[in-house]
């Protein structure tokens, strides 16, 4: 009996060693069409077993573009909790206004909360006629002071040259901090974005027009300035982060990505948002947990800039500490692109196993391309991988040809 379970156990082996053969030479022969001038980063991992299927340039220093994505959202899931708010908040300086005036300030102070829209002000007013508020005596304050004042990304990242551009990043946000403008030339109304240089003021503004609009008497300006210590919270609005985090991953959202880096500088520091405390909280959570991070440079929160630099051992690090966290990874888990179904996967592998079966992300700039993630294969195997391209010739739609090629031969392993 035990010599034929040997015999089992043998031949068991050399079928799996067989077909890991097998997946590398298709993986081998895929590759073989890439120029020789493209530069490819391959790592993939089975983190229950441990062992490698795939390994290619793995501690080569790459531009990850979106991927970068995947540490800020896992840093932030880790060192905040899914259930962490966002917020934009709303405060007042005086302590007794059941007489339904409030003696002094009102203050609009914005947590990074990048979702609000001009039309999310109204639940304020809303809120002040419920507790029967008819004249503020003071002004309306726009508080951005939760980050700080480099809105644009080239303000923080020396000689940046990426031709992606944003609107300003602010603590304070309404609209994205833009307003949609249409001007007439001739027969034809062209319509054109324009920036919020004072996102503050300008919030603070949008706020006293609607107060104002709602038959509430506003005796001071629109102003922008400092929530005071001790300051009384009348309401806010909020979004969880696991909510937050659902909108970049699956949407690659990279305004919404840059707004939670700075909430993450700000809530490591406990000082101020900006992109120095970032970075530095997230080398610490690569090193807290112990992710290879040799090359690894991080210096935005959406991966626009060519400056960031990851390896595919990184990557699939982070990938494989985030499917070890019982506190963290199903938020994580879900805020990626499910293959065939949502976000920037909706339309790669229909109609094949890996549809539904690969949690991913994606990442898109002139001449690379990424794709991570988590795959589940025929075998009922999980597989972390971490694919990234920087290439000089052929298109970018060839070379997610090629991830998906691969993406779909590793989903047949048995």
């Amino acid at each position: 009996m035990l010599k034929i379970i040997i015999t089992v156990m043998f031949f068991s082996l050399q079928l799996v060693a067989s077909d890991r053969e097998g997946i590398r030479q298709k993986i081998n022969n895929l590759l073989s069409s890439l120029s020789e001038k493209t530069n490819a980063g391959l790592l993939i991992f089975n983190p229950l077993t441990q062992d490698t299927i795939f390994s290619l340039n793995s501690f080569q220093t790459m531009i990850p573009a979106s991927n970068t994505k995947l540490f800020t959202t896992s840093v932030a899931l880790v060192s905040l909790g899914g259930d962490f708010k966002i917020s934009l908040k709303l405060f007042t300086d005086d302590s007794y206004f059941k007489d339904g005036v409030i003696n002094g300030n009102i203050y609009l102070k914005g947590f990074g909360n990048a979702t609000i829209t001009v039309n999310d002000l109204q639940f304020f007013v809303n809120h002040l006629q419920e507790i029967g508020i008819s004249k503020i005596t003071g002004n309306i304050v726009g508080d951005e002071s939760y980050f700080d004042d480099a809105y644009y990304r080239a303000d923080w990242i020396d000689d940046e040259l990426s031709t992606v551009k944003l609107s300003p990043i602010s603590a304070l946000v309404i609209d994205r901090n833009q307003i949609i403008k249409f001007k007439k030339k001739g027969r034809r109304t062209k319509k054109f974005v324009e920036d919020i240089k004072q996102p503050a003021l300008h919030a603070a503004n949008l706020l006293k027009e609607k107060l104002e609009n709602a038959g509430i008497t506003v005796s001071g300006s629109a102003i922008q300035d400092i929530t005071p210590i001790g300051a009384d919270q009348i309401d806010e609005i909020s979004i969880s982060l696991r909510e937050f985090v659902s909108l970049i991953n699956k949407h690659s959202d990279n305004y919404f990505a840059e707004c939670l880096f700075k909430i993450i500088g700000a809530e490591y520091s406990k000082i101020e948002g900006n992109s120095f405390y970032a970075t530095q909280a997230i080398l610490n959570f690569l090193d807290q947990n112990n992710i290879y991070s040799q090359g690894t440079e991080i210096v935005d929160g959406s991966g626009i800039s060519r400056f960031d630099k990851v390896t595919p051992a990184s990557v699939t690090g982070v990938l494989e500490s985030m499917y070890f966290n019982l506190n963290s990874f199903e938020d994580f888990y879900n805020s990626l692109s499910v293959a065939g179904v949502d976000g920037t996967l909706r339309s790669r592998f229909t109609n094949t196993f890996a549809e539904n079966n690969f949690h991913g992300k994606t990442g898109t700039l002139n001449g690379v391309t990424s794709l991570s993630g988590y795959l589940k294969t025929k075998g009922n195997d999980d597989l972390i991988v971490s694919l990234i391209f920087e290439y000089q010739k052929g298109s970018s739609r060839s070379h997610k040809n090629i991830e998906d090629d691969i993406i779909l031969a590793l989903s047949e392993m048995e």
